[in-house]
């Protein structure tokens, strides 16, 4: 059995589409694990000590990405924003700022709650979710949170949770889609690009006429996703840090492949919430899934 909290249909305006140095779209899973965890010790702070915000999955509803492609332009182009004049009335340095306008819902797997505490619990969350950003973007609305108990292991309550997602694309990774082709002596961006690219193909036909296909090495809508950090120096101190307490290190993103996938495919709660993962031995800070499959 699993408390699940849904947060349905948040309304996110202006959020990081820079998921990685060399990706653009659908914010980086460090970004969704980051808000639960802000949000966590908000609640924690009014009162519930013993919350525990275990997993989350991400159900994207709607995205609009700020960018612009003209008539005869081969790319798009980043809109950007107009910055408030410096104090002498200049315009200040422009820094290209990839955003986008999206509605999402989280499901979040919740330990360490009383029934008792419910009512008071689903008030403090209203307040703290009103107070905080998603991915650097404001929150401008939210459908009405609720809690529930659903088991894993019946087919019929993992069909209503999916339904309340309808119609959305949740995402899920395909890790195992890099490691079989770095395994086959590929290097991780050829085989990052292999599963992204789209081929063209023109087939003549016996009778003279033309034929245009178009595949994907693999099916489902694949995507490039940023799943966490990889340190590349020592732990060591940082100067001015807000936490002096905590070691810091120089670290670079982490992209791997994920995939959208509609709700009705879900077949394991499992399948689809995201944690936190510490690979101390090979310096790898990572948002992975509690499981791998979504069968």
């Amino acid at each position: 059995m699993k408390s699940i909290l849904l947060l349905p249909r948040i309304q996110i305006q202006n959020a990081n589409a820079l998921s990685s140095p060399y990706t653009i779209g659908f914010p980086a899973m460090t970004a969704w694990l980051g808000f639960v965890h802000a949000l966590q010790r908000k609640l924690n702070q009014a009162g519930f000590d013993d919350l525990q915000f275990k997993s989350v999955g991400v159900s994207c509803h709607d995205l609009n990405l700020q960018t612009h492609k003209g008539r005869g332009d081969y790319v798009h182009s980043i809109i950007g924003t107009g910055n408030p004049l410096d104090k002498d009335g200049s315009r200040p340095a422009f820094i290209e700022e990839a955003r986008c306008h999206l509605t999402v819902s989280l499901i979040v797997e919740v330990e360490g709650l009383r029934k008792p505490q419910h009512d008071d619990f689903l008030i403090a969350l209203h307040s703290c979710l009103h107070s905080l950003k998603i991915a650097s973007g404001d929150v401008l609305g939210f459908s009405e949170p609720n809690l529930s108990i659903v088991d894993e292991f019946e087919p019929a309550e993992i069909r209503a949770l999916m339904r309340k997602l309808m119609p959305s694309y949740i995402l899920i990774e395909r890790r195992e889609l890099m490691v079989e082709a770095m395994a086959n002596s590929q290097n991780a961006i050829d085989a990052l690009l292999d599963y992204l690219t789209v081929q063209h193909r023109c087939i003549e036909n016996d009778d003279g006429t033309i034929e245009w296909t178009k595949k994907r090495k693999t099916n489902g809508w694949i995507i490039p996703i940023a799943t966490g950090f990889h340190g590349i120096s020592e732990l060591g101190k940082a100067e001015n840090a807000r936490d002096m307490t905590t070691p810091h290190r120089f670290t670079e993103s982490v992209v791997t492949l994920g995939e959208f996938v509609m709700p009705h495919r879900i077949k394991k709660i499992d399948s689809m919430l995201w944690h936190y993962h510490v690979d101390v031995e090979n310096n790898l800070y990572l948002c992975q899934q509690n499981s791998l499959s979504s069968n």
